[in-house]
């Protein structure tokens, strides 16, 4: 079911494109081989920008489960499948799925893009999907189609991982009990743009979070 989901969104997302990029969320790497799911994200990525559907790339992830920060591996991966470097961005703040759409939504916005879509794997996009709806914010969906990831060589090419390692690591598990990093997850922790939060009642809810208007423009 949430493979032919996957497929519908990626029909209807796929006739906006091409976008001026698309976010991919991060996922932990263990310094010695990539994991599924990060396989296919990066395979994902490297899949639209090859056929034309984004024109940049942007990998986001902090280091939250190992010492890797994990948008730089995922960075390093696209270019060692053949994305040119500076078609490629991290953002390195997100510990959270919710994080790593808003923030790269956020310096998508920085970078001066406008069309942005999210591609991510078919489970991540059923619930990332809401956080989107949700907040109105304009993120189109690209999620993996899973017939045609197999039709993809999804080798693993070599890279050099020691330079996305972070000095002074501490695991998010040992800095955040269950609760708490549950809430991350659910947006709890995200500064919000006083422009983003398009209803009284999150402007409320999110008072002591949000970064107005005012100070956006004077840093412009």
């Amino acid at each position: 079911m949430l493979y032919r989901s996957a497929e519908k969104a990626f029909e209807k997302g796929s006739r906006q494109a091409p976008y001026d990029a698309v976010i991919v969320p991060g996922f932990p790497y263990n310094g010695q081989k990539w994991d599924m799911v990060l396989q296919l994200r990066i395979h994902w990525a490297h899949y639209l920008y090859a056929k034309g559907y984004t024109k940049n790339i942007i990998f986001s992830g902090s280091a939250v489960a190992t010492p890797y920060v994990e948008s730089r591996i995922m960075a390093s991966y696209a270019q060692a499948l053949g994305v040119p470097r500076e078609h490629i961005f991290t953002e390195e703040k997100a510990e959270h799925s919710t994080e790593n759409v808003y923030y790269s939504y956020r310096l998508a916005k920085d970078l001066g893009f406008s069309k942005i879509a999210l591609a991510t794997d078919p489970v991540q996009t059923s619930y990332m999907r809401r956080f989107i709806k949700r907040f109105q914010l304009p993120i189109g969906l690209l999620p993996t189609v899973i017939d045609t990831v197999k039709t993809i060589n999804v080798y693993e090419p070599k890279i050099d991982p020691n330079e996305a390692i972070k000095a002074d690591f501490v695991k998010l598990s040992d800095r955040e009990g269950f609760f708490k990093r549950f809430r991350g997850t659910m947006g709890g922790y995200i500064y919000w743009h006083e422009e983003d939060l398009k209803t009284k009642k999150y402007r409320r809810r999110y008072k002591d979070r949000t970064i107005p208007s005012s100070v956006q423009t004077r840093n412009n």
